[in-house]
């Protein structure tokens, strides 16, 4: 699945600007960015900075007014490698009632590939390997709408896996889910970026990025900020300005480095701050 290897061809968008119908300025403008193999790439923003945009602009699903999105040199606006580029940017939505097909689980799960023309045999192998990996095998026979908000998550995540794409945008993917949802998804993401696959996380909450490899931070359309999560941290006119909020654990961490405290360096969990201030 996935990951064909750290030097393949990756997302990249080209000044590209979108403006939807009848909306006084562009959602997004003048963008540019990359996406790589096996990397986290995480997209903040305030409500209507355009983060969703950028993620229907990844595989096709807007179409720029001006610019260029490529997928593996790919234009996702040449029509007749549309479905080529679907096949490798798997797309979750927000809500993922918006996406869930079949009457069944592995239904669902088999969707995409059946839309492909991928094998019978195949499709069973996928589906199989994909519900393994979310942690919903024995839920093949379930009904959807009786899946609780996480289940559906990441039933929608499988969804777009058995694609076999090399890359996955995620929108807003903890939005709606408590806090053992949320990290059940966000555990998934590393075990992803760990099998060489490409993400793109669109979120508003800082705590769900802070071990991304790279961030961005959308304003009005535009990039107010790239960098490290933990460079972001650090950035308080830009958070403020955005609309976002350093979490409770890392302003802990912020004080105490202010303080002088010897921390170990990157991201703290809470069991690390506890045994430097017991130390």
């Amino acid at each position: 699945m996935g990951g064909r290897g750290f030097d393949e061809p990756m997302i990249r968008f080209d000044e590209v600007t979108y403006t939807y119908a009848g909306a006084p300025r562009p959602a997004v403008r003048e963008l540019t960015l990359q996406l790589n193999p096996g990397e986290i790439l995480a997209v903040l923003g305030a409500n209507g900075s355009g983060k969703s945009t950028l993620a229907c602009l990844v595989n096709g699903l807007l179409l720029p007014a001006s610019g260029r999105v490529s997928v593996a040199d790919m234009d996702t606006a040449d029509e007749s490698t549309m479905w080529d580029v679907r096949s490798q940017v798997g797309l979750v939505l927000q809500d993922p009632d918006d996406q869930i097909v079949g009457t069944v689980v592995e239904e669902d799960v088999a969707f995409g590939p059946e839309n492909l023309g991928v094998e019978s045999a195949e499709i069973r192998v996928r589906v199989d390997e994909v519900l393994a990996i979310v942690g919903l095998t024995g839920f093949e026979r379930r009904e959807p709408h009786l899946l609780s908000g996480g289940q559906k998550q990441r039933l929608a995540i499988a969804g777009a896996l058995a694609m076999h794409p090399d890359y996955l945008v995620l929108d807003e993917p903890t939005a709606m889910l408590d806090s053992a949802g949320r990290e059940s998804v966000l555990a998934l993401i590393e075990r992803l970026r760990a099998q060489g696959v490409g993400i793109l996380f669109v979120t508003h909450h800082l705590a769900d990025v802070i071990h991304a490899d790279r961030a961005i931070v959308l304003d009005e359309g535009r990039v107010a900020f790239t960098g490290t999560p933990i460079e972001l941290l650090g950035q308080e006119e830009v958070l403020a300005s955005c609309g976002l909020e350093v979490p409770p654990l890392q302003r802990v961490e912020s004080t105490l480095r202010a303080a002088g405290l010897p921390l170990p360096t990157g991201p703290l969990a809470v069991e690390s701050i506890v045994e430097a201030l017991c130390n």
